[in-house]
């Protein structure tokens, strides 16, 4: 990741959130910003408060983040890079206590679905929570020992709960992948990685149309790593989430580009950007 010069980055979410968590592993000099919303975060770097935001895009066990595709649509912020964190979750209470004394335990809805075997194995209720900090931050104020969180490590440290239990999820191929936004697009050289390029369109509304759109990444040879369809406010008709390989610069992605106009009714590139290296 070719990114530089960032003091300040925002995230949704409270101080020890994953997103937290994967703001210090990426800049950990950086002034870390807690938005609300995502919306919010997207606000805070379109006004110059934060250099950066990070906003989660999909999981590997609890599948995409469905607000963020009308944001990208909305927004003039430009994806710069993104970031695959394994998440890792760990059961935290108040200290000196055992699981054992454990009645009650809280998280976000899919933490708690990402840990349902350690959950049902040790009959504790679950309690939903905004997010996996938040409730961690709860027990942590409540300073009950019936009560406990599902989170992570860096919120045990920040609101001073013990690990009872750590990875207490399900699968161990726990994954999420973060997108990184700027108000400017980056400059990328493909020979010192591999670049992606992020887009969304909308095929006109007639027969085979999306079939003859997506042909002509296939005809002119552009490798296609993700696609996600969704709905508008109108729920008129789907529009598309593309990730390809190449920068919008290669013959072969421009080639591309050009012919798919003949097929939508708008395209529009959301970044271009290094890959991760955890796509190796």
């Amino acid at each position: 990741m070719n990114i530089k010069n960032i003091n300040t980055i925002s995230f949704q979410g409270i101080e020890g959130a994953n997103s937290h968590l994967a703001c210090k592993k990426l800049f950990s000099k950086a002034k870390v910003i807690p938005c609300e919303t995502f919306e919010e975060v997207f606000d805070s770097v379109r006004t110059n408060k934060s250099n950066i935001g990070l906003i989660p895009v999909e999981n590997s066990v609890a599948g995409r983040v469905a607000e963020i595709h009308n944001l990208m649509h909305k927004t003039p912020l430009k994806i710069v890079g993104e970031y695959f964190m394994k998440v890792e979750l760990h059961l935290l209470g108040v200290k000196k206590i055992k699981i054992n004394q454990i009645k009650n335990v809280r998280s976000h809805i899919h933490a708690l679905s990402q840990c349902r075997r350690f959950i049902k194995k040790n009959k504790i209720k679950m309690i939903i929570a905004a997010d996996t900090a938040l409730a961690a931050k709860e027990v942590g104020d409540e300073n009950n020992p019936t009560e406990s969180a599902i989170a992570s490590k860096l919120a045990s440290e920040i609101y001073n709960l013990k690990i009872l239990k750590k990875n207490v999820e399900d699968s161990f191929q726990n994954i999420t992948r973060f997108i990184l936004l700027q108000k400017k697009q980056i400059k990328v050289d493909s020979s010192k990685g591999k670049i992606l390029t992020s887009l969304i369109f909308a095929v006109n509304n007639v027969p085979a149309a999306l079939h003859k759109a997506l042909g002509c990444f296939a005809i002119n040879n552009v490798n296609m790593t993700k696609l996600e369809s969704y709905v508008n406010e109108t729920f008129k008709q789907a529009e598309f989430y593309v990730d390809i390989e190449g920068d919008t610069k290669d013959f072969k992605v421009v080639s591309a580009l050009k012919e798919i106009k003949e097929y939508t009714r708008f395209v529009r590139i959301l970044g271009t950007y290094y890959a991760d290296r955890f796509r190796k």
